[in-house]
C-alpha cells in the first residue's frame, strides 16, 4: 500500500521513532570507515545536501551502517552507470519550492504575489553502499585499522575530566539516575562503568551540565514548572545542544 503520509509527516514519524530508541538523528553517531572528520550528506553532482535532509541522510545511515557520502536518485544511478540493487529501500529527501495559484488574478486579492505559495515535496535516493557499477571515486576509500592509543586516549579523557572540574559544578557519580538538582545545585550522574562506553557518560555529563549553567545566580534560565511543558521542553533542548561536544573532544 502505498505511503500517503506528506513528507512533512513522514520526517517527523522518523525522528520520533530514532529518539524512542535513544537516537539523536541531529549527530552523526558513527564513525567513518573512511576516516577523517564528518561529512555532510552529497547529492550525485558532489553538492551538499542542507536542512532537514542533512537529517535524515545521516540518520538512515546511521541506521544502515552506510560510510559512502554520496546520495542520488535511481535514474541518477542509471545516468553514471550504476543499478540500484534489487529490494534496496529508499530514502526520502525533500525540497521546498515556490508556485503561482492558477487562474486569472482575482482583482480584489491586492498584490499579485498573495497569489504564489511554497510548497514541500519529497523524492526518494538511494546510498551509494546500495549502488552497483558506478566509479570508485563514488565510493568510501577504507583505511587500514589501527591499534588504539592508550596513552592518547587517557590524555583526552584526562582532558575532559579537567573540564568538569573547571566548571566548579558539584558532580557526583554515583547511583544510576542523571539529573541536575536546582536546590543543592548539584549534578548527580550514575556511575561510569553504567555506560555503554566513556562518551556517553561525557555526553550525560555535558547535558546535565548545561541545566547547571540555567541556574538562578547564573543564566537564569527558565526550567519549566512540570514535565513536558513548553519551558521545560525549550530547556531540554538547550542542554542538548551541549551534548555532543565531550564526544567530539575524544574522537
Amino acid at each position: 500500500m502505498k505511503d500517503r503520509k506528506s513528507p512533512a509527516d513522514r520526517i517527523t514519524a522518523s525522528i520520533i521513532e530514532q529518539l524512542e530508541q535513544g537516537v539523536r538523528p541531529w549527530t552523526k553517531p558513527w564513525a567513518s570507515k573512511a576516516g577523517g572528520s564528518v561529512a555532510l550528506p552529497l547529492r550525485a553532482n558532489g553538492e551538499p545536501y542542507q536542512g532537514i535532509n542533512v537529517v535524515m541522510l545521516w540518520l538512515r545511515g546511521a541506521t544502515e551502517g552506510y560510510s559512502g557520502s554520496r546520495w542520488m536518485t535511481y535514474r541518477q544511478a542509471a545516468a553514471l552507470g550504476g543499478q540500484v540493487r534489487a529490494g534496496e529501500k529508499s530514502t526520502l529527501v525533500v525540497y521546498y519550492g515556490q508556485s503561482q495559484a492558477k487562474g486569472e488574478p482575482d482583482p480584489s486579492a491586492g498584490d499579485a504575489d498573495a497569489r504564489s505559495f511554497r510548497f514541500l515535496k519529497g523524492y526518494p535516493v538511494f546510498n551509494v553502499e546500495q549502488i552497483d557499477g558506478l566509479d570508485a571515486e563514488f565510493y568510501p576509500t577504507p583505511v587500514p585499522a589501527q591499534e588504539p592509543d592508550a596513552a592518547a586516549e587517557q590524555a583526552r579523557i584526562a582532558s575532559v575530566e579537567e573540564f568538569l572540574a573547571a566548571t566548579g559544578a558539584q558532580i557526583s557519580w554515583s547511583g544510576d539516575q542523571a539529573y541536575y538538582a536546582p536546590g543543592p545545585d548539584h549534578i548527580r550522574l550514575p556511575e561510569r562503568h553504567l555506560f555503554r562506553d566513556i562518551e556517553q557518560a561525557y555526553a550525560t555529563a555535558a547535558h546535565e551540565l548545561i541545566h547547571w549553567t540555567g541556574a538562578k545566580h547564573r543564566q537564569d534560565r527558565t526550567f519549566g514548572s512540570k514535565f513536558g511543558d513548553p519551558a521545560y521542553a525549550r530547556e531540554e533542548l538547550v542542554a542538548l545542544s551541549g551534548q555532543s561536544a565531550p564526544s567530539a573532544t575524544l574522537q
